[in-house]
C-alpha cells in the first residue's frame, strides 16, 4: 500500500455503468480527450477501460445499471482486510468474486453507495488479454 495511514491500497477503478458503451465511449474519447486503455467483452457484456486524467481508470461497463458507479479500492491481502473489517461490522454484498485481476468484495456504505475491495493477484492479465503488456 502506499499510504500506511490509510485502511486500503489505491483507488483503482471507477467502474461507472453505461446503457450503451459505444455512446459513452465516443463521449469519452472524442468529446473529453480520454485515452482507450483496453476493451473487452465477454459472457455477453462489454467492459471498456478509459484515462481519462491522473488517478484511477474509468471503467464503462454495460452489465451496471446506468447511472452507477463502484469505487474499487486495491488491497494487498484481501482475506485479512475483509476479517478485520468484519470485526468492526463490515459485511459484504454476496460472497467473493473474481475479476480478471483477482478476486473482490462488493459492499454498500450506509447511504447504499457501491464499493468493492480487489486484490491483484494476476497483474499482467489485462494487458495479456489485449495483446500487450503496459
Amino acid at each position: 500500500m502506499e499510504e500506511k495511514d490509510a485502511p486500503f491500497g489505491p483507488l483503482k477503478y471507477l467502474y461507472i455503468g453505461t446503457s450503451n458503451v459505444q455512446k459513452d465511449l465516443d463521449y469519452y474519447t472524442r468529446v473529453l480527450g480520454a485515452k482507450k486503455v483496453w476493451d473487452l467483452s465477454s459472457f455477453g457484456t462489454r467492459v471498456v477501460a478509459v484515462r481519462l486524467g491522473k488517478g484511477p481508470l474509468l471503467l464503462l461497463a454495460d452489465h451496471r445499471p446506468a447511472p452507477s458507479c463502484i469505487l474499487i479500492f486495491q488491497v494487498d491481502d484481501i482475506e485479512a482486510t475483509s476479517k478485520e473489517l468484519r470485526k468492526h461490522g463490515w459485511k459484504p454484498e454476496g460472497g467473493k468474486f473474481e475479476i480478471p485481476e483477482g478476486p473482490c468484495y462488493r459492499f454498500n456504505d450506509p447511504s447504499g453507495n457501491p464499493l468493492a475491495l480487489l486484490q491483484i493477484v494476476r497483474p499482467n492479465v489485462l494487458g495479456s488479454m489485449r495483446g500487450d503488456t503496459d
